[in-house]
């Protein structure tokens, strides 16, 4: 099996047909046909169905491109490991942020990073943590922030902040209190993500020992949603604190500190322990740290920082 031959098979699955990966990948359709065929006599396995509208993945070929890209994407970044000797970080890299952290936190990153080092290019990759971690063990991400610092087998954890969880309501109708206890969540209707989400675990979890059943009138995945059926008064919410400071300082929505040391959530950075990393991706990760604690201290992160201390000035 060649690299090129994985190039080729990476190149016809995006580009959906023979003809038109011919033209991107400057090779004879033939040639280009006569390659496929013989990756899948190695392989033992049929990759593309193929038709008079072009070609398509089977369920093989599915499985084998996550492993070409992987492949393909290690070889890239030993090249440019290789070029990293020269001391300038550049190249790509893949960072993984889940909805809420990067509704906050993509913006200063990416300017930071355009700043800092204009020869990277960074990919950032939002979803949910379960899935950042897959694709962090994976190899299809450099770098990922989620929640929870419990150790994992092949990650490299990096605590760096303590996210609040708050109630959140509109700001509609007459003000409520600033604090509220964790059984008074019992009282309202809420809208939440469904039971498998990271921030639901959370709050059914500290509701458990309690015995509370909460009011779910409506189940929604999207957060953007989440936030426009709260300001529209379809029910209240629970979501970290950073994610609605842009509602709340245009006063749509209102939020109150719930009584609970469990209403918290760590965000960490992680990598993989048995990738290389490349210059890029060492340089990437202490500028999302430097990014984010710098966004705590001056408060555009209501959070407490739990990561390194900012090394104090030699008097």
């Amino acid at each position: 099996m060649e690299l090129k031959q994985l190039r080729y098979f990476v190149g016809v699955s995006e580009a959906g047909s023979l003809l038109k990966a011919s033209s991107r990948l400057h090779i004879a359709q033939p040639a280009l046909g006569q390659h496929i065929v013989t990756l899948e006599a190695e392989l033992g396995a049929r990759l593309f169905e193929r038709s008079s509208r072009g070609v398509a993945l089977t369920e093989a070929g599915k499985t084998f491109l996550e492993h070409a890209r992987v492949v393909l994407g290690d070889v890239e970044r030993a090249r440019q490991a290789v070029r990293d000797t020269a001391g300038i970080p550049r190249g790509e890299v893949a960072l993984g942020l889940p909805t809420t952290v990067a509704l906050v936190s993509t913006l200063p990153i990416l300017s930071a990073c355009r700043a800092q080092y204009p020869e990277v290019r960074l990919k950032v990759v939002e979803a949910y943590s379960g899935f950042l971690k897959e694709w962090l063990l994976a190899g299809r991400l450099d770098l990922a922030l989620f929640f929870g610092s419990k150790p994992e087998p092949g990650l490299a954890k990096q605590a760096l902040l303590e996210d609040r969880i708050v109630f959140v309501t509109s700001a509609t109708g007459r003000p409520g209190p600033s604090k509220m206890s964790l059984a008074a969540l019992a009282d309202q209707p809420l809208v939440l993500p469904g039971k498998e989400h990271g921030l639901r675990r959370i709050v059914d979890e500290a509701c458990a020992p309690l015995k509370l059943q909460l009011d779910v009138v409506a189940e929604i995945e999207s957060l953007g949603s989440v936030k426009r059926a709260v300001e529209a008064g379809i029910g209240s919410t629970i979501l970290p604190q950073a994610s609605v400071t842009e509602e709340v300082a245009a006063g749509r929505l209102r939020t109150a500190v719930i009584d609970s040391p469990l209403m918290s959530r760590r965000v960490v950075c992680a990598s993989h322990t048995q990738r290389p990393v490349s210059s890029a991706s060492a340089a990437v990760q202490a500028l999302v740290v430097e990014v984010l604690r710098g966004m705590v201290e001056d408060g555009t992160w209501p959070a407490r920082w739990v990561g390194e201390v900012r090394a104090q000035a030699r008097s």
